[in-house]
């Protein structure tokens, strides 16, 4: 009986620091602003997310702070990224919608991506992602068995970027021909490049952006699929080639599995370094929160953004199992990158 008398100060002291947790939180958020980075051109997916979580985001936030996004795009993101890294506040009032592969971009560009990923704040993600490598409907590439015969012209934003990246392990890893065009400021601007004749396709182009995007593309069948790059098909493409399935050595499977170990994480909101942990945990709820909001759901499908939420602490976890990777791996992962 003691015991359960004595705990009844511990339980009310736990209730006053909480709710004194969350006056803090309440009493800096109001009136402020916090702006979300997109590294990434307006039109695209990374835009739309951004935006989408700006307009829903704020309501489970204590003291319900505005939401700005801003485009800053360049290098794959890259620009965005330094910008989070070095110059942003690290008060929990910068965000940036950046890269999947900022896990991975340090190990395959240190002299672009001088930023160590460990040390970024993930706040979650709105899904998983298949990537795929999509041609021009008048292009005469019908298959992968095609590009060993003709050169396909891709359009990438940076060599950093899938766009450019996934195009390239492709070329290295099967003997493909392939160029790569790159400098476009986003995927958006790759597209329209492919439309226009420019480039014959675009690769390292996620298949939900495809859907949401481009569906008159489909449905016209203004584009043909000729590969899925990730670690598993998505289930609406059981008959497009996965990526994986052309490694021919154990090697070259596990290069394969950190080069798409970033589809997990596929479009990541991420916290600079050194935030407080509480405003972390705060941001990190509030994202889980909106993810279940009906009427956010409701403008994703609208918008045909697949929501299977990711949490930032399963983010983490990515990030510290590529930090830990083998190296026989990461060389061949880095010889597999390699501009040729």
């Amino acid at each position: 009986m003691r015991k359960a008398i004595s705990g009844i100060p511990l339980l009310g002291s736990l209730l006053l620091a909480l709710s004194g947790y969350a006056s803090a939180a309440e009493d800096f958020y109001k009136g402020r602003k916090i702006d979300i980075i997109i590294g990434y051109s307006a039109g695209g997916t990374y835009d739309a997310i951004g935006r989408l979580l700006s307009r829903h985001m704020p309501k489970y936030i204590p003291g319900q702070p505005t939401i700005i996004p801003q485009n800053q795009p360049g290098s794959g993101s890259i620009k965005a990224i330094l910008t989070l890294y070095t110059v942003a506040p690290k008060d929990g009032t910068a965000l940036a919608m950046i890269t999947r592969g900022y896990p991975i971009e340090p190990l395959f560009y240190p002299d672009q991506a001088k930023y160590d990923p460990s040390r970024f704040n993930p706040i979650g993600s709105t899904s998983r992602e298949v990537s795929v490598g999509v041609v021009w409907h008048t292009k005469p590439f019908k298959s992968l068995a095609d590009l060993q015969e003709r050169e396909l012209v891709v359009g990438a934003t940076g060599s950093t970027d899938d766009t450019g990246r996934f195009p390239m392990i492709l070329k290295n890893l099967t003997g493909a021909k392939i160029k790569i065009v790159q400098g476009y400021p986003g995927g958006n601007n790759v597209t329209q490049a492919m439309e226009a004749g420019e480039v014959d396709g675009r690769f390292g182009w996620s298949w939900g952006s495809v859907k949401s995007r481009s569906r008159e593309w489909l449905a016209d069948k203004k584009i043909r699929i000729l590969v899925q790059m990730a670690h598993e098909k998505a289930k609406d493409l059981p008959d497009v080639p996965l990526i994986m399935d052309l490694a021919k050595t154990e090697i070259d499977r596990q290069a394969l599995e950190l080069a798409f170990a970033p589809q997990t994480i596929a479009w990541p909101l991420v916290a600079p370094p050194d935030v407080p942990k509480e405003r972390i945990t705060l941001l990190r709820r509030a994202f889980d929160k909106t993810m279940q909001d009906p009427q956010f759901l409701s403008e994703a499908e609208k918008l045909a953004i697949d929501i299977e939420p990711v949490t930032g602490e399963e983010i983490q976890k990515v990030v510290e199992r590529i930090g830990g990777l083998d190296r026989a791996a990461i060389a061949r992962a880095l010889q597999l990158t390699a501009i040729k």
